[in-house]
């Protein structure tokens, strides 16, 4: 089990790798991937959402609907298999026969009333949280299959990404200036929810689910930027990275490992697998001259932290170097 959860590293590898070292995609195997989960995989639901329409088809390497100017991982995975590149289930009207994206920048793994409950405000104006998406699946799936013996049989045979989730939950609790000790009493309920979304799929015949744990939240450049401080002791000094905040993505990782294994033994016909997104954000962080930049703390983010501009909330430019 833990060789197979560890081995998932390969898939996301070999996913982004495949267009580069193979001149043909991966021998086809599914026939479809559907995709749920925040702003590492939304293909377009947050630009339709708030602007009603989406742009020309993408040509990459700009800014295509995406916060990327270039692929995301999901991107290489439906490369890497032979699919198209999955359509935003916000487009209406789209085939989604080979697939469909239904995540959304900002989206959580807890319905926006949690927050709310708990004086949080800090939140998207429209509630695009997991449960939400699980019904715009519900929605998609009357398009492609028509009965519940067809549709468990198609969905057996397709690739389910469930998040990453959980990053922006915290993410806004630290913005409420929630404590360490507060935000870490979220994780069990993030948990929890992830879950029960997953055994919803399982549900509808999904077999095959990959699910991404959370990345170091203190190495991203927006957390660096928001938190920054001058006590040098809050800092990691292998990576530059803020302790505090990835200290919640080791916790939330861990648990969401242990739950994935109790999940995957009542589900012995169905293949669940954790995606290990963290460790090679950290080996980047420590050893970055290994990869493209130069010596020294990843100054990928630090030139993306220099280029962030919080004039009046989120102006932004894409890094200059793109093939990075």
């Amino acid at each position: 089990m833990e060789r197979r959860r560890v081995a998932v590293l390969g898939l996301v590898w070999l996913a982004a790798a495949a267009t580069v070292a193979m001149a043909d995609p991966l021998p086809s195997y599914y026939n479809a991937i559907f995709s749920f989960g925040d702003s590492f995989s939304d293909t377009g639901n947050f630009v339709i959402i708030n602007s009603g329409k989406l742009p020309n088809m993408p040509k990459f390497p700009p800014p295509y609907a995406r916060c990327s100017n270039g692929r995301l991982v999901i991107d290489f995975l439906a490369e890497a298999f032979g699919l198209p590149l999955l359509p935003p289930s916000a487009n209406k009207g789209t085939n989604f026969s080979q697939g469909a994206n239904f995540a959304v920048m900002g989206a959580t793994a807890l319905d926006l009333k949690y927050f709310k409950d708990n004086n949080v405000w800090s939140i998207p104006p429209f509630n695009t949280s997991m449960n939400v998406q699980l019904q715009w699946f519900d929605e998609v799936k009357q398009t492609i299959c028509s009965s519940p013996q067809e549709c468990r049989e198609f969905f057996s045979k397709a690739l389910f990404v469930f998040g990453e989730f959980g990053g922006n939950d915290y993410s806004f609790a630290w913005k409420a200036e929630w404590s360490l000790e507060k935000v870490k009493t979220m994780v069990p309920s993030v948990v929890a929810s992830m879950v029960g979304g997953i055994e919803r799929l399982l549900d509808e015949g999904a077999r095959h689910v990959v699910v991404p744990g959370n990345l170091p939240a203190g190495c991203i450049p927006i957390t660096l930027t928001m938190y920054a401080t001058e006590d040098r002791s809050e800092y990691d000094p292998r990576t530059g990275c803020l302790k505090k905040y990835n200290s919640v993505a080791l916790y939330h990782n861990a648990m969401l490992r242990i739950a994935l294994d109790q999940l995957q033994r009542r589900h012995p016909d169905s293949r669940i697998v954790y995606a290990d997104y963290y460790t090679p954000y950290i080996q980047f962080a420590r050893t970055p001259h290994l990869y493209v930049w130069g010596r020294g703390t990843m100054p990928g983010s630090i030139a993306i932290q220099q280029e962030l501009a919080l004039d009046d909330g989120w102006g932004y430019c894409v890094c200059r170097a793109a093939s990075h």
